[in-house]
């Protein structure tokens, strides 16, 4: 884990001691990844060192003891008045609410006045998927879009493992030439270590034999599967541009991103009949109400059919 930020002069030593514990706590019990804990430690210090500004002294568990719903929503408006959006502030104050639970449980607090403020409404934003015929043009224009040409059925592999597999661009990049050849099902390990089966298609073995029959490079169990000019482990970057380009060629939206592919291989399932909870354990996600995002994504295709094609439309 890396070295947490330095701790603010609003922080006094205990309080600082029970943010320590309850990040190593989340991290060990509750599987959270690495990202994670940094951005509840983000949170939280932002939050102690309001504390500390709004009452004059440094944040201390006694004074956290006698938090009221005022104090968090002074927290709230001071966080807006600095510009931070509705849905980072419903994070930030979402593992406020989790530390204080924590803490009110160890010490014996009641804080059941702080922990009743709500965090303010907006709006999901939904994904942004292609459609299939999108997808496909944009793979025939990856695929014959670099001059290299074992550089070109790289940029294919992988994007056919992000739009058949559903998998994120860091779980494909990261993936070691152990894991060659593929099996029926692929082991992931996504989001906070946790693991899940992805079936592999026939085309997406077959778009990967193929790069791996023209990469220069030797493929080699603990080495990268996915190779940059330089022999080194390929980087996300490289892979947006070369969906960049293919989406300019063809006139595709900004949207048009690698992990759009991801959300087109959950939204295309459920268009053609699949379950959410299928799609959520295919996606990895831990929860299922992040997976029902794609139902809005159905049900906004559906309307917009039933609009265009209704008499009374």
């Amino acid at each position: 884990m890396t070295a947490a930020p330095a701790t603010p002069l609003a922080l006094a030593p205990a309080t600082a001691d029970a943010l320590a514990r309850w990040l190593e706590l989340e991290a060990a019990t509750r599987d959270r990844s690495l990202h994670t804990i940094n951005a509840y430690r983000a949170d939280l210090l932002a939050f102690l060192a309001f504390l500390g500004g709004h009452h004059g002294e440094a944040a201390t568990p006694k004074s956290i003891a006698g938090l009221k719903q005022a104090d968090m929503r002074a927290f709230a408006a001071s966080e807006r008045a600095r510009g931070l959006g509705a849905r980072s502030l419903a994070r930030r104050q979402s593992a406020v609410r989790s530390f204080l639970r924590w803490i009110s449980d160890r010490e014996g607090y009641d804080l059941s006045a702080a922990l009743s403020t709500r965090s303010p409404k907006y709006a999901r934003s939904l994904p942004r998927p292609l459609t299939i015929d999108q997808a496909q043009d944009a793979l025939d224009m990856v695929a014959d879009g670099h001059p290299t040409p074992w550089v070109a059925a790289r940029d294919a592999a992988v994007m056919t493992l992000l739009w058949g597999c559903g998998l994120r661009i860091s779980e494909a990049l990261g993936l070691d030439g152990r894991e060659w050849p593929f099996r029926d099902a692929l082991t992931i390990t996504g989001k906070g270590g946790k693991e899940r089966k992805v079936p592999v298609l026939p085309v997406a073995r077959d778009a990967i034999a193929e790069y791996l029959r023209q990469c220069p490079w030797r493929l080699a169990p603990d080495q990268p599967l996915f190779r940059g000019v330089r022999g080194g482990r390929l980087s996300a970057d490289q892979i947006a541009s070369a969906l960049r380009r293919a989406r300019a060629s063809l006139g595709l939206p900004a949207t048009a991103t690698p992990h759009a592919l991801r959300h087109s291989f959950a939204t295309h399932l459920l268009a053609a009949g699949g379950d959410l909870r299928t799609i959520q354990e295919l996606l990895g996600h831990a929860s299922l109400s992040t997976t029902q995002v794609y139902t809005g994504i159905d049900d906004a295709h559906l309307m917009a059919v039933y609009r265009s094609a209704h008499p009374r439309g």
